[in-house]
């Protein structure tokens, strides 16, 4: 097993495959037990009642560094399993599983920081995949998309305020669905599998965000296919929660996110600047000019 001076924790989709391939020395690969990675090879596995142990394992192969990558599903503690090394953390490690996402993102950051282990951001090691604010592609949004940006930021602030998604959709001023924990595609999926009934989007932020909680007129005719002309417009927006530490957990958008909002019905996406990685930059930009969409940097 090599020796190196970064290790990438890594979970699930395209990111940590992108961040590893960015490093001029090979790091060292880590996953936890039952995420399997796609097309990495694994250095070490762990348990989260292991984690004091993999902290020790870290120091003897020479990790000064970690970089949390991908999508990792949110692990029960089985009190058997721990370790006498993870023994001191658990309460740390309770309260974390216990509470929202950002609470235990900034838990586990903390266990790693007090061992003298320093996290990088994945947008640190591989800066490409942060884009420089402007417009990407051949199409521009209109004037109705900067219109309901402002209303787009309250959803996300709102959001993000009670530790929920990163990303909403737009319609008409009005936004139309929210990410959960599942996320950005699969918040899209649902919308195109409820296109044959009106969408009813509960405001659970009250005058925060008074924009949901309304009804379409009619069903959505959407698009099956990205080169399908008919749509219903609106766009997605995603950008980070307010407050969030950006070393751990930035938005990021891919191919795969690009397609399901083209079958969605969606004119295109905003995202932040200097807040939202774009995977296959190429590729992203291949789909949007293909279905006629937007990708704004703003």
């Amino acid at each position: 097993m090599p020796q190196a001076n970064l290790a990438l924790i890594v979970g699930r989709g395209a990111l940590p495959g992108a961040v590893a391939a960015a490093q001029e020395t090979p790091p060292l690969i880590c996953a936890l037990q039952g995420h399997d990675p796609d097309h990495l090879d694994v250095d070490i596995w762990f348990r989260i009642e292991h984690l004091g142990g993999f902290l020790e394992q870290l120091r003897a192969h020479g990790v000064a560094e970690v970089c949390f990558c991908g999508a990792i599903t949110r692990p029960e503690i089985d009190p058997a399993q721990i370790d006498a090394a993870t023994a001191p953390m658990v309460p740390v490690l309770a309260a974390a599983v216990a509470g929202g996402e950002d609470r235990a993102l900034r838990a586990v950051v903390g266990l790693f920081e007090t061992a003298g282990v320093t996290v990088r951001a994945a947008h640190d090691l591989a800066p490409d995949l942060l884009p420089k604010a402007g417009m990407i592609g051949a199409v521009q949004p209109g004037p109705d998309v900067g219109a309901a940006l402002p209303a787009a930021q309250a959803v996300s602030g709102a959001q993000g305020q009670a530790d929920l998604g990163q990303a909403c959709v737009m319609r008409a001023g009005h936004v139309i669905a929210r990410e959960d924990a599942r996320g950005t595609d699969a918040m899209l999926s649902d919308l195109v599998a409820d296109a044959d009934g009106a969408v009813l989007e509960d405001n659970p932020f009250g005058a925060t965000a008074d924009l949901a909680g309304e009804a379409l007129d009619s069903a959505a005719n959407w698009r099956s296919d990205p080169d399908a002309p008919n749509r219903e417009g609106g766009f997605l927006f995603k950008a980070p929660k307010p407050g969030q530490d950006l070393r751990v957990d930035l938005p990021t958008i891919g191919p795969d996110t690009v397609k399901c909002a083209a079958r969605a019905g969606l004119d295109g996406i905003v995202i932040a600047a200097g807040g939202v990685m774009v995977l296959n930059m190429a590729e992203v930009r291949r789909i949007l000019d293909r279905a006629g969409m937007f990708l704004w940097v703003h």
